[in-house]
């Protein structure tokens, strides 16, 4: 709708209808002191017969939220860094997840990815469906709550074994309620394995174990779900699906492994994990006792194996130092329906399926 601007003219009441200015409203005015109904001027059919003081009560109540501008969605930065992860997988397919043994020179860069550029393209589209998918889940979420959030941030990583450290987006999670935050932290997950799971399907069909690997090579390990996988496709490799060779690898394997990988950690309960988030919309202030039972295991864990886990320090430290507890929502009153307490307790098998313990050895 736009307003007039001072150069156009409003069209001219009719005759019978003169248009109403001051002295017309005071009129109208005495004519309610004097008793009688002022012939035009007529109810809004929708608050006839309504009782008196209740005519805006089906009205919907204004919140604090109402009155905030609606941060605009930054599109550079999210380009740039999708560009970048991009290249970074692309890069590290091409190197067959090696990437640090690859000399660092404009020929030997060159030669390497003229050499494998489909086997680079494959595991960048591959691993970029997984990770879009999945932050994809979340930011659909977001917006169908309204609920502000950034466009997914893809994060780069050159010079790793997978070229990337997953993404995320940035949202008010403080604005979500207790149902909306379950909705939010579930989605993602759910709408990646429905992705990862095809992808590494096609990568274990195409997986090679009668090749055994170098010696000294990186091995990478096998989640529960993986190694099921495996078994299922291949009985005969029962005794090697539990861990993999970096020579034995295939682009839509890894990307599936990757998948696995950042679905599973995602799912840990604990913190503002989409994990943690589940366990929030199911126990509401509750969570944080099996937040805190979640990290006095894993450290235990650690201390008992920590050669095997070493490589999870980091992370653990990083959400210690971040805190434990979710925050509360806008509203945890709100209970969860059959459906989504089902849904919710069935996904706390995610991270039990889909995370590699060891992860990796040399």
């Amino acid at each position: 709708m736009s307003t007039p601007s001072p150069s156009e003219k409003l069209p001219a009441s009719p005759s019978n209808e003169p248009a109403k200015a001051d002295g017309d409203l005071a009129g109208a005015a005495n004519d309610k002191l004097s008793g009688t109904q002022p012939a035009n001027l007529t109810v809004p059919p929708t608050f006839r017969g309504a009782p008196p003081g209740r005519e805006w009560s089906n009205l919907p109540e204004l919140r604090e939220s109402d009155f905030r501008q609606r941060p605009r969605r930054r599109l550079l930065l999210p380009l740039v860094l999708f560009v970048a992860t991009c290249l970074s997988t692309f890069w590290v397919g091409a190197a067959s997840w090696r990437p640090q043994l690859v000399e660092l020179s404009v020929d030997s860069i060159q030669a390497r990815v003229t050499a494998h550029w489909q086997q680079g393209l494959l595991y960048m589209g591959a691993v970029l469906a997984i990770l879009l998918t999945h932050e994809m889940g979340h930011f659909l979420q977001t917006v169908r709550y309204r609920i502000p959030a950034s466009y997914p941030l893809c994060i780069p990583v050159p010079f790793t074994p997978i070229g990337t450290m997953g993404a995320v987006i940035s949202m008010d999670g403080m604005r979500a309620n207790r149902k909306q935050i379950f909705d939010i932290g579930l989605a993602g997950p759910l709408a990646g394995l429905v992705v990862a799971v095809p992808i590494l399907y096609i990568g274990v069909k195409n997986l090679h174990l009668e090749i055994p690997g170098g010696a000294g090579e990186m091995q990478l390990y096998n989640p529960v779900i993986v190694r099921w996988m495996i078994q299922w496709v291949h009985p005969e490799w029962v005794d090697r699906a539990a861990w993999v060779s970096v020579s034995q690898l295939n682009p839509f394997f890894m990307a599936g492994w990757v998948g696995m990988l950042i679905t599973g950690l995602n799912m840990l309960p604990v913190s503002q994990l989409d994990g943690g988030h589940t366990i929030y919309g199911l126990f509401g202030r509750d969570a944080y006792k099996i937040a805190r039972a979640f990290i006095i295991v894993a450290i235990v864990y650690m201390i008992m194996y920590l050669e095997q886990a070493a490589i999870w320090t980091p992370m653990l430290v990083l959400v210690i130092l971040l805190g434990i507890h979710h925050p509360p929502t806008a509203d945890d009153s709100v209970e969860l329906d059959d459906f989504r307490w089902i849904l919710g307790v069935a996904s706390m098998a995610i991270p039990v399926l889909c995370f590699p313990l060891q992860a990796l050895k040399q």
